[in-house]
């Protein structure tokens, strides 16, 4: 089963200052008819932050989401709401131990690992010296060849 992000990309700030944010504002387990029919309920909750005094709104159908565009008293301001499939995630929960076959990493705490393109090895990189909140005293990038 798919696992779908909802997720709006709105205009903040104003003036010269005025960018584009998205963030996620939860995701959902199913099809992705059921996305999109959780994502017109979240739709219909949602409050935008500007403009404070909207004079007129229009929301739009597009392919994975929908379109709303406020028109304010004197500044147009828009948030896209889309569904995605979710592909990875670096904070994902662990799966719980029953739905998945063990593994040999089952066995014990995995091996410390060094940073991607570190030219230490891990044994190497686990004696790091580190500061009493765990950050290292030297940066594994210092004194790197690899790099520009």
């Amino acid at each position: 089963m798919a696992t779908w992000g909802l997720i709006v990309e709105m205009t903040v700030g104003t003036g010269e200052r005025k960018h584009t944010e998205a963030s996620v504002l939860t995701h959902v387990e199913g099809s992705r008819e059921e996305a999109l029919a959780e994502l017109e309920e979240w739709i219909g909750r949602y409050t935008p932050e500007h403009p404070r005094s909207p004079k007129r709104t229009r929301l739009f159908r597009i392919g994975d989401g929908f379109l709303l565009v406020v028109d304010g008293a004197w500044q147009t301001f828009s948030s896209r709401f889309t569904i995605a499939e979710l592909v990875a995630d670096t904070e994902a929960p662990p799966e719980p131990a029953a739905s998945r076959e063990p593994t040999p990493a089952d066995a014990g705490p995995p091996p410390p690992s060094s940073p991607p393109g570190d030219a230490q090895p891990p044994s190497a990189y686990a004696t790091v010296e580190r500061y009493a909140d765990g950050v290292p005293v030297k940066p594994a990038w210092l004194g790197r060849t690899d790099l520009p």
